[in-house]
This record gives structure tokens, sequence and C-alpha cells, in this order.
């Protein structure tokens, strides 16, 4: 971390111990583009764990953050007290454009879907994807420039991610940057820049058609033929997705696409500034490739691509010695319970051989734990493999974040490589 950004963390540290907690907004997009979000969060855990946000904070209305891990647990466990639907996000769905998803359902909905799903994420699927994973991998690292800067975010992590959803869906490989656009759309703020504020939900409507149209066709091929391993054609045979409506479909294609762009991209960039930011670590690292799985682990905490899911109260309950009515909206900001340290030591630093690494709660507990958590694991673990083979550093000179309080990542991310081994 260089000076100026230390500075500026000091700087966003007195303000947040200085405003009034009823003016703490952890939604303002300016703290995650300059990722002063932490001292925010960490006011929070400390003075006001379970804080009730006024209706001008979000577009969405008042809700609750929870920001400690061991509340979280309590939260995520407790499906039928806290429910996924009628979203995952703090947005409740727009009117005459709600497409449900099975994330977004509580059971026996939410089962039977996820059900059907679930193979392509098997064991044995994960054997049969390695070895094209780890091709894909060389290929795409073999050719990066060497001592010259580029985007990392664009020739490697949304690349990788893109030829991975392709497979999954075995969708057009040509067209794979149209999976990492709509994943973009999906999550993407009203005013992060993607879109002109006074016509989001047209724009926004319009992306998501397209989208909707593309994967029809899609659909229509499949259901016409025999089953097959992808995503698709899983959905459009098994026997509680097959009858989906049209909007049903779309929500559990975003969900799928989000699940499998947004937190592998975000984890692939994140683990190359986080090591870049602590070169101890990445010595040990070098030294000690063995090391790898649990560096991965560290790095999903670390950076918790998703940084919250969003619940509604199903009853009146207490939490946190606060009153929470049925019908609220509950934010459990998995982001800021990575970093308790209540539960988790030094949980600021990056450490690669951290006890317990995978005690985090970047994957979600409870029934809604995310599906495809071995699949980003292994995507991050053969990636690392390769670079270690390849690179005795990768140099971040430049980054832009993502300008939203539910996608915690990257816009882009300047790098230099400057040799190989």
């Amino acid at each position: 971390m260089n000076r100026d950004e230390v500075e500026s963390l000091d700087v966003a540290r007195r303000k947040a111990n200085e405003t009034p907690l009823a003016d703490i907004n952890v939604c303002d997009l300016e703290l995650w583009r300059n990722d002063t979000k932490w001292a925010y969060f960490d006011r929070l855990r400390r003075d006001d764990p379970v804080h009730l946000h006024p209706p001008e904070h979000h577009r969405g209305g008042a809700f609750w953050s929870v920001t400690r891990f061991n509340d979280i647990v309590a939260v995520d466990t407790d499906h039928e007290t806290f429910s996924s639907e009628p979203a995952i996000m703090l947005d409740d769905p727009m009117e005459g454009f709600a497409f449900p998803m099975f994330i977004a359902m509580d059971p026996p909905r939410h089962d039977l879907q996820r059900k059907i799903v679930q193979p392509i994420v098997s064991p044995s699927n994960l054997s049969t994807f390695e070895p094209l994973i780890r091709r894909r991998i060389e290929a795409t690292l073999d050719e990066l420039p060497i001592g010259e800067s580029f985007d990392w975010v664009d020739r490697v992590s949304v690349e990788l991610t893109a030829q991975m959803l392709a497979t999954l869906f075995d969708f057009p490989f040509e067209d794979r940057r149209k999976l990492t656009f709509w994943s973009d759309a999906a999550t993407a703020e009203p005013d992060s820049g993607m879109w002109d504020i006074e016509n989001f939900d047209e724009q926004w409507t319009g992306v998501m058609t397209d989208c909707l149209t593309y994967f029809t066709g899609l659909w229509n091929e499949r259901v016409n033929a025999a089953p097959k391993g992808d995503l698709i054609s899983m959905l459009a045979h098994g026997e509680a997705t097959r009858q989906m409506d049209p909007q049903e479909y779309l929500g559990n294609l975003i969900l799928l696409i989000v699940g499998g762009n947004d937190t592998t991209r975000n984890t692939m960039s994140g683990s190359v500034l986080a090591l870049h930011q602590n070169p101890v670590e990445r010595a040990k690292l070098q030294a000690s490739p063995s090391l790898i799985p649990s560096m991965v682990s560290e790095t999903i905490r670390w950076q918790t691509p998703l940084a919250y899911m969003r619940r509604t109260a199903t009853r009146d309950v207490e939490l946190g010695g606060k009153s929470i009515r049925k019908g609220d909206k509950v934010a459990m900001w998995y982001i800021s319970g990575n970093r308790d340290e209540s539960v988790i030591e030094n949980p600021n630093s990056f450490v690669v051989d951290r006890p317990r690494a995978r005690h985090h709660l970047a994957f979600g507990f409870g029934i809604h734990r995310c599906l495809g958590n071995r699949l980003a694991e292994l995507q991050l673990k053969i990636l690392w493999e390769e670079i270690l083979k390849r690179f005795p550093e990768i140099n971040v000179v430049g980054l832009e974040r993502v300008p939203s309080a539910f996608v915690n990542g990257y816009k882009s991310m300047q790098v230099e490589i400057p040799r190989r081994l």
C-alpha cells in the first residue's frame, strides 16, 4: 500500500469515527470506488453491529446492516425467519420484470431447482474440467506481454471466466464476452456509469430482454435434443425447471452467470493485488507452492467478491438487541464479517498460511451456500500453479474499482510483469 492509500485510509477512519451512526451509509458508492468502506464497517461492528439504515440511504428503502460474523451466520442459517424471497439485493424486483431465481427462493422450490444444476459442479465433473482449465490458463499466461503494462482484468480474469462460463452453458464460444456484459449489467447500479440514470429502467430491461432472447434460442435447441451435461440442457430437461416461464428462466440464467463470473473473476484479480501488496507472503508462496490452496481461501476471504446478500424477515425477531419487524430488509455484509476481529485473528492482513483459512463467509452459509465454490477454488488454484511456474512477480501499477456496494471488484487493473522464469 502506497503513502497516498495509507493517508486516504487514515482520513476515512477519522471520518467514520466522527460521523454520527445514523448518518453512516455503507451503500455510498464513493466508499467502494476509493476502497475506504472498511473504516465504516469497522465502526458499525464496534458500535452498532445490527444497524438500521434510513430510507434515504438506498433507493430500495430502509434496511438493517448485519456486520458481525456470528450474527451473519445466525441470519444465513435461519431461512425460516430470514427469507431469500423476493430478492437477494436491496432493490425489490422491478415491476413487471421480476425474474425469480432459485437463490431468491425458499424451500421447497429452492431445493428442487438447485438440485437440477448441482451435477455441473460434482467432483467427477470438476475432474473432467481440470485439464481444460489448465490448458486455457497456460495459453492465456503464455500470451501475456513482458515488460509492458496491460489490463489483467481484461486479458486474464475476464477472459478465463468467460471461457469457463461458455463451457458450462455450452454457449457459442465466439460470443462469450456477451456473458461478461450481461453479468455486469445485471448488477450495475443506476449511477455506476454504465447507464443513463434517467433512462435506467428502460435501458436495463432492454439489455436483460436481449439476454433472454439469445438464451431462448439456446433453450429451444436443447429442449428438442437429447439431454446433455450443460446448464441450459439441465434446466430444459429438469423436472423442476422445464416448465419455467421466461422470466424465471432469465432469473436463473442471471444467477448462474453472475455466480460464475463476478466471484471468480474478481478473486483472480484480487489475488494479484493482494500478493503485490504483500511481498513477504508472495515470497512465502513462491518458496512453498503447497500453500496455494490456503492462499486461495485467504484471497476469497480477503476479497469477498460479493459484498452482501439480502434477506427479508418473515416474523418479528430480535437480533443483536435490536427488534427487527416482519417485512424488514436485512443485509448480511459478508465483506464485514470476513474482517471481524472477534472471530478472525488479524483480519485485515493477507496471510497465505492462515490457520483455518476456509473459515470465512464469502460463500455464505446454510442452504444458499455458493453452488460453484469448489469450481471457483479449482480455477484459482490452477491459475496460481501456472503463474508460479512463469512469473517471479506481477506488479500492479494502477487500478479502477467497480462502483458497486454489491460486487466488490475491479473494473481494470494495470500490471507489469518484469520477466519470466
